[in-house]
């Protein structure tokens, strides 16, 4: 972290873009650099994410770090950096235990207090919060994992709007003589520094999936569907998998609308939409393909697979209880190699077997 005989506060490690930039702030606009071509080249948030906590680990001597995403009314954890408390739980069990946490924005503590206010919040001491501060620090937490918790930076990652998209949360300072220290105030412009570079990354992310997405029903439009095809040919061709393809019709969507008007049709393609969606794996791509008809392609899956998923799909579907009317669908199911040997005839042979 720090170079022989240069602690966390030293001006020296501090300079970002300042009057005076040393060889750690000439440093750090390197990475800073590296980070801003990582978010426009790099296909995957999380990598992302990952690294730029790494990076302001590096530069502010923290010892841990906490990043969070908001997602309506809660925060959850993106990214967890935390060598103690993996080396006590394993990896897989930290992250497992994650997934599931959410923290909730109406209840008092640190993260949600910025994730708020967007203000800095910067803690020498987490025990030692005053009783009347506007935040609480859960101590549970390190009574569960055996960590001990001291200095906290937390900042929130504003986009260019200034909205909050979530909190960097970096904790435990470290000085020279390897014990937590206080983060010097300077190390919160850089803490900021490489909030902002999350913040654009989950902006950029977001935006790039806003563009894949059907409005209505917030399923993969045609668009991502023909890249996911694609793709997957490619997979097929290399590695002689095999690949599916399942289309969704909606039986007598007119009569729905001419009986109970566009806003019911509306409402049964949303609830068609995330009925597929929650009933289908993560390797199962669903799309709305165009109007009442929905594409569902299934990677490396044989026929007789896809044919138990559009089975299973049509008996969901006559079973639920959708808000306006009964609804039934038909199905198309096709597959490589056994229908075709591109997309396109691909395509075809499913559109057949649906009418």
């Amino acid at each position: 972290m720090d170079s022989p005989g240069t602690s966390t506060g030293d001006p020296r490690f501090l300079g970002l873009m300042g009057t005076a930039i040393t060889d750690h702030g000439a440093q750090m606009v390197k990475d800073l650099l590296q980070l801003g071509i990582a978010i426009s080249s790099e296909g995957e948030l999380a990598p992302v994410l990952e690294r730029i906590v790494t990076q302001a680990r590096r530069f502010t001597g923290a010892e841990a770090a906490t990043l969070f995403l908001r997602e309506g009314a809660h925060l959850r954890f993106a990214v967890v950096q935390n060598e103690m408390k993996s080396r006590r739980l394993g990896d897989y069990e930290m992250q497992q235990r994650l997934e599931v946490e959410r923290l909730p924005l109406d209840v008092p503590s640190l993260a949600g207090y910025v994730a708020n206010s967007g203000a800095v919040v910067n803690i020498p001491e987490a025990y030692e919060i005053p009783s009347d501060a506007p935040y609480t620090f859960n101590w549970r937490v390190d009574l569960a994992t055996g960590y001990r918790t001291h200095s906290v930076l937390a900042v929130p990652l504003r986009d260019a709007a200034q909205r909050n998209l979530g909190v960097l949360q970096l904790i435990n300072a470290i000085g020279g003589d390897g014990q937590a220290v206080p983060f010097h105030p300077r190390l919160e412009d850089v803490a900021r520094a490489f909030a902002a570079y999350a913040a654009i990354a989950v902006r950029s992310a977001r935006l790039e999936e806003l563009s894949f997405k059907d409005p209505l029903t917030d399923v993969y439009n045609r668009r991502y569907f023909k890249l996911r095809l694609d793709e997957e040919m490619k997979r097929h061709i290399r590695f002689a998998q095999p690949m599916a393809l399942v289309l969704v019709d909606v039986d007598k969507f007119k009569e729905i609308n001419d009986k109970y008007g566009h806003g019911a049709g509306d409402t049964v393609l949303r609830e068609t939409a995330q009925i597929l969606m929650s009933h289908s794996r993560s390797f199962e791509t669903v799309t709305r393909y165009g109007g009442d008809e929905f594409a569902v392609l299934l990677a490396n899956t044989p026929k007789a697979g896809a044919a138990t998923y559009a089975t299973r799909m049509r008996a969901v579907i006559e079973r639920y209880e959708f808000s306006h009317a009964r609804v039934t669908i038909s199905l198309g199911v096709a597959a490589l190699p056994d229908d075709a040997k591109d997309p396109e005839s691909l395509f075809a042979a499913a559109d057949r077997g649906l009418y």
